[in-house]
């Protein structure tokens, strides 16, 4: 008889060995362990499908930023000054890290760094390290290869590097960026939201160890940024920081700045500043270079102001240009305080007080002025007001209120003193004379073409007489022979500013200026150049020191401009200043 025929209660060894009851309890708990799985797949699959998926998605599936490629910085001929360009971002997981002594060292290479401070780097991050962001994308074949010789633990992932082709030229005005293409200085700052951009997105799966495994579906596109064109001619912004370079260290300064406008539309063509610094190479930037002293500076701007108050003697009726003033013996005492030339002139008439750049001759005629009447004139100038610029940082410069001048500081403030300006405005305060007597706005920007409406500060009659005079002083017999060109006519004036130095003035210390414009005819440029405290050879005055750049600055600039000369003969350097030529004292 075979054991499947034995009935358990019949079976003795059977019935002893399982008892009925616990058989079927077994059967009914593994048939309720079934309904309860079937329950659960049901609940899962069916009921709360929807539920799981997300909570699944939410472990695996990522959005992930497609970043947008940021607007370029243009100069005004489409140069490009700043641009970003396809990049790789390398990133090490060290625990994962498989690489032989040899693809290391070339990994450290094409980061950048020697095979040392790659160690280091990966033992200060034992998870996750950025190796190096913003790698040139042509690294790009030799990094692949490394991967597919069997390194592992390395990750690569497309970004965006900014570059800037005019390095230190254009680096105070341009600014720079941060890894993430965020602006951090200039104008990349001041115009960050129209250059940055809107960035797409894109669904990813990543493994438990956060590894992007695979793209789910098409990305949405990202919104590239919008180009940003600046009034900026890169040809003369090269020139002139060239030149400026040249001067700070022919004569030992500690630096220099030069603005350059439009005359009669206020655009900056040229802003520079030496030292300046390599946007592209910030590993040992200073503080100090990031100034754009040009902008953000104020100084006493000495006898280049001389101009504003001999033109508004001009305007009120005061003085013509012939009218004649004894400045001998060479001083004058105003409320106990004396006021000296650099040596005695005697009678000078209006032109020639210019000319020679005569204190005595020049605080004459302010003091016939009425202190409203100067502050007036210094405020529609825009001196001591915050320019409308489009650019973070740039000085209101210092006007006190008339009402609180005492006559020493009328008299002081007409010749440059007791008052201060930034280089940019005292550019600007010239166009007046380019224009024939309104003022220029000035801009970052390039504007559309067509005339640029200005505010009248003095008649069109003075603006076109001090431009004679300036000429004057530009020219052999005036304190800046050296600022004369080939082919075309100039007009300017030196400032010899002494620096403050505790309560009082240093007698060694000096900051050399010339502001000028060119042609006189038909002025197209201002041009304005600061040397801060040259050294070498006790060469220190405005007319030896600054306004040779002026005049390589606008020769060249004229002719890159097209700008058809006004005269037809080199004009000779007769005059070389001498101790006469320190006009601010």
């Amino acid at each position: 008889m075979s054991l499947r025929s034995v009935n358990y209660a019949s079976s003795p060894l059977l019935a002893s060995k399982t008892p009925p009851w616990r058989s079927r309890f077994i059967v009914a708990c593994v048939a309720l362990a079934f309904v309860v799985l079937a329950g659960r797949a049901v609940w899962v699959q069916v009921l709360h499908s929807d539920f799981y998926q997300r909570e699944g998605e939410k472990r695996f599936l990522h959005a992930e930023d497609v970043p947008a490629g940021r607007g370029n910085v243009l100069d005004r001929n489409g140069r490009i000054l700043a641009a970003s360009v396809p990049a790789i971002d390398i990133a090490v997981r060290p625990p994962e890290l498989q690489a032989t002594p040899e693809q290391k060292r070339a990994l450290a290479r094409l980061a950048g760094m020697t095979p040392k401070a790659l160690e280091a780097r990966l033992n200060s991050h034992p998870r996750f390290v950025w190796l190096k962001r913003g790698v040139d994308a042509g690294a790009r074949a030799e990094l692949q290869a490394l991967l597919q010789q069997g390194v592992v633990g390395v990750e690569l992932s497309d970004s965006w590097r900014r570059a800037y082709p005019e390095g230190e030229a254009a680096a105070q005005v341009v600014g720079f960026t941060d890894l993430e293409q965020n602006g951090l200085e200039g104008i990349e700052r001041v115009f960050q939201d129209a250059l940055r951009g809107s960035d797409g997105q894109r669904t990813v799966v990543r493994d438990r160890l956060g590894r992007v495994v695979e793209h789910i579906g098409e990305p949405d596109a990202p919104e590239p940024g919008r180009d940003v064109v600046l009034s900026i001619d890169a040809r003369l912004q090269a020139l002139a920081y060239q030149r400026l370079r040249d001067a700070v260290k022919a004569h030992g300064a500690n630096s220099g700045s030069l603005v350059a406008l439009d005359a009669q539309t206020g655009e900056v063509l040229a802003l520079t500043n030496y030292p300046s610094y390599d946007p592209d190479d910030r590993r040992n930037l200073k503080p100090a270079q990031l100034r754009n002293r040009a902008l953000t500076d104020i100084f006493e701007p000495g006898s280049t102001m001389k101009p504003f108050a001999i033109a508004l003697a001009l305007d009120k009726g005061i003085a013509r240009p012939t009218t004649r003033y004894e400045t001998a013996p060479g001083w004058i005492t105003i409320t106990g305080s004396t006021i000296r030339d650099s040596h005695p002139h005697g009678v000078l008439s209006v032109a020639e007080i210019v000319q020679k750049s005569s204190n005595v001759g020049t605080v004459k005629m302010a003091m016939q002025l009425q202190p409203r009447e100067m502050w007036q004139q210094f405020t529609d100038l825009g001196l001591g007001s915050k320019p409308e610029i489009e650019f973070p940082g740039a000085a209101t410069g210092r006007v006190r209120p008339y009402k609180t001048w005492r006559p020493i500081e009328q008299a002081t403030m007409s010749y440059g003193y007791g008052l201060s300006a930034s280089l940019l405005q005292m550019a600007r305060a010239y166009t007046v004379f380019a224009r024939d007597g309104e003022i220029a706005p000035v801009t970052l920007l390039k504007r559309d073409a067509g005339p640029v409406p200005g505010r009248r500060v003095m008649s069109a009659e003075t603006a076109r007489a001090m431009r004679d005079m300036l000429r004057l002083a530009a020219g052999p017999g005036g304190t800046a022979p050296k600022a004369q060109t080939v082919g075309y006519s100039v007009g300017g004036k030196t400032g010899t500013a002494r620096k403050q130095e505790g309560r009082g003035y240093s007698t060694e210390k000096y900051r050399s200026w010339f502001v000028g414009l060119a042609p006189v005819s038909a002025p197209k440029l201002v041009v304005a150049v600061m040397i801060d405290e040259p050294r070498k050879g006790g060469v220190f005055y405005g007319g030896e020191v600054a306004a040779p750049v002026f005049s390589s600055v606008v020769q060249q600039s004229l002719r890159t401009l097209g700008v058809a000369p006004d005269i037809d003969f080199q004009p000779g350097i007769v005059a070389e200043p001498g101790p006469a030529a320190l006009e601010s004292t």
